[in-house]
């Protein structure tokens, strides 16, 4: 049954065999014999479907058309402001022209059409596999393809929304929306009355996504002629636009530029939802009652009055409409309104499929597993499927307590369970896996969009990782290269969101994406090794570990509970051990080997190239790969910087030496020389930062201020030398991490933070300061119920006050900014009071070495590289030494000698270990890094005092008569003067 109600028209429509029922306030209704199938109201047409067959009468004379059809059976029809749009059950767009001929619209021949919608002129159709086409006038972006593109008769596809999982789409007089499937809206073309719901009333010519119906659970969009209503799945209805006919139910005629509720209608649980050209239509499935409201100038609000209605009233179909009908669907024309109802059978309310994107769901993977379809139909639905982003972005979705309606930048909706037990199955039948690998790898992949207009687009990151993860060998690499390049091509917008996804994924799911890049990169690293030069895995190799950078970032920031060690990659060290190898090689070769000098060079580029590459993102070296490739650098270094100085005026002329020549520092290996003697040795540069350090830190030089306990040191807020030694303080620092040599640089850890750009904590003050660190986690911990604390916003730090609000002086702390002040007060003492000296340290610092080399090592790991540790390990030490000459381990002097050495003080141990190596604390790898050498010393005398050579920490060691007199000279050389002259 047919009612319809509003402008005068043909009586009946003109339907074959229709009685018409006259009911009160002008509604009519019809009851063919062949029922009404489908139908649409436009601005000179209305279309109807009987039995597949079309009829269109023309509202203006009342005739009646019937469009030229060849063997289509038609299941919709829409009809616009200009023309009249077909769709046949395969799936094929027909145009109706003015001579009633129908014909295939151009470009969608091979395409299976889905839904179709028209505006005034123009028209929109989404296909099966979730693109969406338009076509017809482009002068308000309506067609949604960019700024200045004009109309076209022919299609065009709107390549921004590809791999959204449209559930609607809807065209209004010029303005175009759709709806995904978990309820996000987007809407483009014309806003002059804010119809687009942006909150302005500028056009769109891309699609745009309306934010405040975002997580509204949406589920249906009809566009009017400049007004827009939106339907929320628990029956609330949205509406927007031009209000000027009080088409928006607001009991107003004012536009409304952001999406708004129609209180009027809550708690109605409304079903449906249509828009005309300037009134509204509702109905509401439980009571089987329609609402109009808009403008009725001609009748079309069904209350038998001429009037503009800002608010819903009933339409009253009792006369003409029984209880034994529902409604089916409800249209809204330009000047008429219809609902088309069915008799009731206790099934209507179940969705139709074919007018939903094709997705993967569990009955058809279990068709495709149990084989119950013939092998060319499954790999034409694994085509149709995993084929498009869409479809694959529409699947697994969290459909329980309605999650996947929550998407969003921080919730991706998907069903990680469905998702798992899916691809389990599929990864069972070899035969399956295959297929969808090859479809995804040449057709999917390379059809993703980098700049994807909403973040439903993204689910499919987080999908195929799941899927390659079940692969093996050379399936597995080349996807794992084809997902690693989309990744990494999209726009930052989309990587942001990406990543907060990753940050939100399960334990497993998380570990799984680490996993899959750590295990390929390490191939490609074992073959890099062993292969000749190939660009093309060192490219793809940086793009693998540039994702585990991005991961380990975002599990840092995060928290999550995945450790640095779960992103090692220990094939890095193998691959540094053959460039150690490469370089050794080099160095021991005859220049005669023209030949073989040219390749060695060859090999020795192409690995520092790669570990360059591979040292920017260095959360896959550990810390032995780390110190290896400063090493190996360090070796490879070709220019020396030399410092020629007087021992009596140690800080004075290496100043004004640095200062001299502060542009020629960084990537040189530092030599020094004594004017005393003008040897160059190894010896000198660890004499020379040893003492140097000394010099600097201490209290004499005025540079820093100490902590309460003296043990660390910061800088002072009040400068008491020049500036400029602070910018060569960090020369000298610079120097010393460039040089492989641990110095006495007595700060804490928020110094190393600084010098990489980490902010510092309050864990960071309590180190240096732990009185007050102490105190203020006592604030921040603080449970009583006090709303002020006797404590101010105004502090005292080197001398001086300083307000932390200068906005507010005298401020009060209370427990609701408890946390600002202690945020405050961090800040000041950390970073505001020392930021000018800092910041001369900092230019110095990185004026002596690479940035590049710094910033490969975390906080921790760069105090320990400039600083060393102190865990002393004297067995250690003991196991790894070696012998040579005569000496071996259980000779007499040796055996001696560990003897002595196992008596010594805590205090004589570190003391032998500055003798030995020149350094007074642990490098950074341990005890283990420490290989000491002992070797006998021939041509001496008992006086003589055993030697070292710190450079290849190598001992020479006297035959003493006996242990009593080896004794009392290794301490004796332990507290020798180490080569500077006194006064």
């Amino acid at each position: 049954m047919l009612c319809y109600w509003g402008a005068q028209v043909r009586e009946g429509f003109g339907l074959v065999l229709a009685k018409v029922k006259h009911g009160d306030y002008g509604i009519r209704s019809v009851c063919p014999k062949s029922a009404v199938q489908d139908m649409s109201a436009g601005g000179s047409f209305v279309g109807f479907i009987q039995d597949g067959k079309v009829s269109v009468l023309r509202l203006r004379d009342g005739k009646r058309k019937q469009p030229k059809l060849k063997k289509d059976k038609i299941r919709l029809i829409v009809c616009g402001g200009a023309g009249t749009v077909l769709l046949a059950y395969g799936g094929r767009v027909l145009i109706m022209d003015q001579s009633n001929v129908c014909s295939p619209l151009r470009g969608l021949e091979s395409s299976q059409v889905i839904q179709i919608a028209c505006g005034d002129q123009h028209s929109m159709a989404l296909t099966k596999d979730g693109q969406l086409f338009v076509w017809g006038d482009n002068t308000h972006g309506q067609l949604g393809l960019k700024i200045g593109q004009t109309g076209s008769l022919s299609v065009q596809h709107v390549k921004s929304l590809c791999g959204i999982p449209l559930a609607q789409i809807s065209a209004g007089g010029d303005h175009s929306f759709v709806l995904s499937l978990s309820g996000v809206v987007f809407g483009w073309g014309k806003n002059s009355a804010g119809q687009l719901g942006l909150g302005d009333t500028t056009d769109r010519h891309v699609p745009t996504v309306v934010n405040s119906l975002n997580r509204k659970k949406t589920v249906s969009i009809s566009c009017g002629g400049e007004h827009t209503a939106t339907l929320s799945k628990g029956g609330t209805v949205f509406t927007f636009g031009s209000g000027g006919f009080g088409q928006l139910g607001h009991n107003s005629f004012t536009d409304e530029h952001h999406p708004r509720v129609v209180f009027e209608l809550w708690g109605s649980k409304v079903s449906q939802v249509t828009c005309g050209r300037r009134h509204t239509l509702v109905s509401v499935e439980s009571s089987n009652l329609i609402y109009s409201f808009g403008c009725g100038m001609q009748g079309q609000l069904g209350n038998g009055e001429m009037i503009k209605q800002s608010v819903p009233f009933p339409v009253d179909l009792s006369t003409v409409c029984d209880h034994a009908h529902m409604i089916k669907k409800l249209i809204a024309g330009e000047n008429h309104s219809f609902a088309l109802f069915l008799k009731k059978l206790g099934n209507e309310s179940k969705p139709n499929p074919s007018r939903g994107i094709l997705t993967v769901d569990d009955r058809m993977i279990d068709r495709w597993v149990s084989g119950r379809d013939l092998w060319k139909v499954i790999k034409m639905d694994i085509n149709k499927v995993f084929s498009s982003a869409a479809s694959l972005n529409g699947s697994f979705l969290k459909t329980s307590c309605d999650e996947h309606y929550q998407t969003s930048e921080e919730h991706c909706g998907l069903d990680f369970d469905l998702v798992k037990a899916s691809f389990a199955k599929l990864s069972e039948n070899e035969r399956l896996i295959s297929e969808v690998v090859k479809v995804v790898q040449q057709r999917l992949l390379p059809s993703l969009n980098s700049n994807p207009a909403g973040v439903e687009a993204l689910r499919l990151y987080l999908l195929l990782p799941e899927l390659i993860r079940g692969l093996q060998g050379q399936q597995r690499t080349e996807l794992t290269k084809a997902l690693a390049s989309k990744i990494l091509d999209l726009n930052p917008a989309a990587s942001k969101v990406l990543e907060m996804y990753w940050s939100k994924l399960p334990d497993e799911w998380l570990k799984n994406v680490v996993y899959l890049f750590r295990k390929e990169s390490a191939m490609l690293i074992g073959r890099i090794a062993v292969d000749k030069l190939d660009s093309d895995i060192a490219t793809h190799l940086t793009k693998f570990v540039r994702i585990l950078e991005m991961v380990y970032q975002v599990c840092r920031s995060a928290h999550r509970d995945i450790t640095k060690s779960d992103f090692i990659i220990h094939e890095v060290n193998g691959l540094l051990d053959v460039l150690q190898t490469i370089i050794e090689d080099l160095n021991n070769m005859s220049f005669n080997l023209t030949g073989q000098i040219q390749e060695l060079v060859a090999q020795q580029n192409y690995y520092n190239t790669i570990l360059k590459n591979l040292i920017s993102l260095p959360c896959i070296f550990n810390l032995e790969a780390k110190c290896s490739y400063m090493k190996n650098r360090v070796w490879q270094l070709q220019g020396c910087f030399p410092l020629t100085l007087r021992r009596t005026a140690l800080l004075e002329d290496c100043f004004c030496q640095l200062m001299a020549n502060q542009q020629h520092l960084r990537g040189l290996w530092l030599a020094v020389f004594y004017t005393e003697d003008m040897r160059k040795t190894d010896v000198n540069k660890r004499d020379f930062f040893l003492n140097v350090f000394k010099e600097l830190c201490a209290p004499e030089s005025q540079l820093l201020m100490d902590n309460d306990n003296k043990t660390l040191s910061w800088f002072p807020t009040k400068l008491r030398v020049e500036k400029e030694k602070y910018f060569l303080f960090g020369i000298l620092c610079g120097l010393a991490f460039n040089n492989n040599s641990v110095v006495n640089l007595p700060f804490p850890l928020a110094l190393f933070k600084k010098l990489l750009n980490v902010k510092p904590s309050l864990e960071d003050l309590r180190e240096f300061s732990p009185v007050l660190g102490k105190s203020l986690r006592y604030i921040l911990d603080y449970s009583d119920d006090v709303k002020e604390m006797d404590t101010y916003f105004t502090i005292e730090w080197d001398g001086t006050e300083v307000e932390l609000d200068p906005a507010e002086p005298g401020k009060k702390v209370t427990n609701y900014n408890r946390t600002e002040f202690v945020d405050k007060y961090v800040d000041y003492i950390l970073n505001k009071s020392v930021e000018e000296v800092f910041e001369e340290f900092k230019r110095g610092f990185f004026n002596a070495c690479d940035r590049f080399l710094v910033e490969m090592f975390e906080p921790e790991e760069l105090r320990g590289v400039l600083v060393g540790n102190e865990e002393y390990d004297w067995d250690i030490l003991k196991k790894n030494t070696t012998y040579e000459g005569s000496f071996y381990a259980e000779h007499p002097t040796i055996i001696s000698f560990w003897e002595v050495f196992d008596e010594l003080t805590p205090n004589e141990k570190k003391g032998f270990l500055l003798f030995i190596t020149g350094f007074e604390k642990v490098p950074i790898l341990g005890m283990s890094a420490v290989k000491m050498r002992v070797r006998p010393l021939f041509n001496f005398t008992q006086d003589h005092l055993p030697e070292a050579l710190t450079c290849h920490t190598l001992l020479d060691l006297p035959v003493y008569q006996n242990k009593e007199t080896l004794r009392a000279k290794v301490i004796e050389a332990i507290n020798h003067k180490r080569g500077f002259w006194e006064e």
